[in-house]
């Protein structure tokens, strides 16, 4: 008897402890769709609709104009922008259509309150945001002609580091050079933004093969410069610099070269 009811107990304590496990799946179960739901409701609600005033836009299949285009939405149709590369964005279209469109054919969209969608903000904060430099820049170095690239890394929103490689081309030697700078900027933010560096690198020049004992010199070299950028549009900047450098030809004398430059930069 006593063995009967402890088995029916154990019985039913098991079946309980099925019971609660199959309600707390089902409960759980029935909470994922609403859970789904709400991602999805989250995901729309920061998605950006506008609607198509040109013609139409071509959806190509990747960020860029070597994609080819997949798919073409017509005016007054509504796409939704759902991703951001450069100056490319995914966007996808009331059928459910997702491409690709670049941004200047994004410009002429209408927003969900009648106005022209304006990208102007976007370009701003991308060159206020501005991390990594890429440059090209041609001028003269001691009359000379002069060919220098650089890349920077902006530090904080005044400073940055910079380095640069570079050539001249005289007459009677040919010069190599590169260097390292601190750059300080006090108004980065602005359109037109002079600024300042100094930095230390290393100088060689080298005759030309018609002269006759003629060596090649290797020095360390320190520069000082002024200049100031333009934001162009997009991501290309205009720069121009003035430069002094100082090439220590022996421990007791030294040379110095001045140097003015322009050119373009890229950045990202």
């Amino acid at each position: 008897m006593n063995r009967t009811c402890l088995f029916s107990a154990r019985r039913a304590l098991a079946l309980a402890r099925h019971g609660l496990a199959f309600t707390l799946l089902a409960a759980a179960a029935a909470g994922l769709p609403v859970r789904a739901a709400e991602d999805a409701a989250t995901a729309a609600d920061d998605e950006e609709r506008v609607q198509i005033a040109d013609p139409y836009i071509e959806l190509h299949t990747g960020p860029g104009r070597g994609y080819p285009v997949h798919f073409v939405a017509a005016r007054q149709e509504w796409i939704a922008i759902t991703l951001r590369h450069t100056d490319w964005y995914k966007v996808r279209t009331a059928g459910g259509k997702e491409g690709w469109v670049h941004r200047k054919q994004l410009e002429t969209t209408l927003t969900e309150a009648g106005g022209a969608k304006t990208f102007r903000d976007i370009a701003l904060d991308d060159y206020l945001g501005r991390r990594v430099q890429l440059g090209a820049a041609w001028g003269q170095f001691k009359s000379e002609p002069m060919l220098k690239f650089w890349t920077s890394y902006k530090l904080s929103d005044t400073l940055s580091v910079e380095g640069t490689i570079g050539q001249v081309q005289g007459l009677y030697s040919g010069t190599d050079f590169w260097h390292v700078n601190v750059l300080a900027e006090p108004w980065s933010d602005q359109r037109l933004s002079p600024f300042f560096g100094i930095g230390l690198g290393k100088f060689r020049n080298f005759p030309n093969q018609s002269l006759v004992a003629a060596s090649v010199t290797d020095a360390k070299l320190a520069n000082a410069g002024i200049g100031a950028r333009y934001h162009v549009s997009e991501r290309l900047v205009l720069r121009v610099d003035y430069t002094i450098y100082t090439a220590f030809v022996a421990d007791t004398r030294s040379t110095e070269y001045r140097a003015v430059t322009a050119g373009l930069s890229f950045f990202f």
